[in-house]
């Protein structure tokens, strides 16, 4: 393999990390801000200016916390499970288009670390959803491992939810797979030049969205962390770095997952002008990643968590059936347009 390729995926790799890094650190400070500016309160404002360095305070505070292991847990495991937790949230953003190709010192780059032209992932929709699976061993590893039965119910909780909003989430996705018939996120993207698929597969969009919702575990569906009932969930016992590491996963699957429905709904890296200024791509994308994050801070801040029954039925009793009908409707929609 070319040298020059396998610096540059280094240096996109490095690039990435240390984004999504500072993306989860001022995400805390985002969501502290957005839900105190809807509850008519002013938010962190002490640390820096504007509260701009309470990011970097509260890192400091969580190194600086003694770290506990309880008498009984698994202590192997234990230390294990907040990184199987946060590697995965890390490495969905491999095959994630931000942008087109650029040049770059005279070199065309493409702006996503695995380039299918270049002999990367070409089926970077089906890496993506194995990824995304195994963000969840992290959970139930976590709550197995403690020794605790507040955090064994949170895991449980947590494998039982992803379960049931995968499958809903793989259906909505198979929609917008069917329309561009390929795996390639470039080539989904490319294929929303003229027309985002939000506007041809509003179901599968919201639908989706709700999924992604369901499978990071944010309100109203943060149920294997609710408070009231299970103390902290599954990160009861965790203090600490390996507290943070949690909190880490959590904000980066955030921005993955907000990624991935721009990705997959609202065009990308696409917009006015970006075709033949390709570095407006990333302004795009970024642009958009925002304001799916801010919705879900919204909606955590509007929406009371509802009632566990409620939410599994939810999940197979309404989210399933119709992301299956409009799957089905879909693809009759190709083969007739096809004939």
């Amino acid at each position: 393999m070319d040298t020059g390729l396998i610096i540059e995926a280094l240096l996109k790799s490095l690039g990435i990390v240390a984004g999504a890094l500072t993306g989860f650190a001022y995400m805390t400070l985002l969501e502290r801000k957005f839900i105190a500016r809807l509850q008519m309160r002013y938010g962190p404002n002490r640390a820096g200016k504007f509260g701009w360095l309470q990011p970097v305070a509260d890192g400091i505070k969580l190194i600086f916390k003694e770290e506990l292991i309880p008498s009984g847990a698994d202590k192997v495991i234990f230390v294990l499970a907040p990184l199987v937790a946060v590697i995965p949230a890390l490495v969905i953003f491999a095959v994630v288009p931000i942008g087109g190709v650029v040049e770059l010192f005279g070199r065309q780059v493409s702006l996503v670390v695995a380039p299918s032209s270049e002999g990367g992932i070409n089926v970077g929709l089906l890496y993506v959803l194995a990824i995304t699976s195994i963000g969840v061993y992290g959970i139930a590893l976590a709550g197995w491992s403690s020794n605790n039965k507040y955090s064994l119910l949170g895991a449980l909780r947590s494998s039982a939810q992803m379960i049931s909003y995968e499958l809903a989430m793989g259906l909505s996705v198979l929609s917008v797979v069917l329309l561009c018939g390929t795996l390639d996120l470039n080539q989904i993207v490319a294929a929303q030049q003229k027309v985002w698929f939000v506007f041809l597969q509003p179901v599968a969009c919201l639908m989706f969205c709700l999924s992604v919702l369901a499978e990071v575990s944010r309100a109203p569906f943060d149920l294997p962390e609710a408070e009231q009932e299970l103390t902290a969930g599954y990160h009861t016992e965790y203090s600490g770095i390996k507290f943070a590491l949690f909190f880490m996963a959590e904000y980066i699957k955030m921005i993955a997952v907000s990624a991935l429905v721009v990705t997959l709904f609202f065009g990308g890296y696409n917009g006015p002008l970006a075709g033949q200024l390709p570095g407006l791509g990333p302004l795009y994308f970024f642009g958009k990643v925002a304001a799916a994050l801010l919705i879900m801070v919204w909606v955590r801040a509007t929406l009371p968590r509802i009632r566990y029954d409620r939410l599994m039925a939810f999940g197979w009793k309404v989210m399933l059936p119709i992301s299956l009908a409009n799957m089905v409707l879909t693809a009759i929609a190709v083969v007739v347009r096809g004939t």
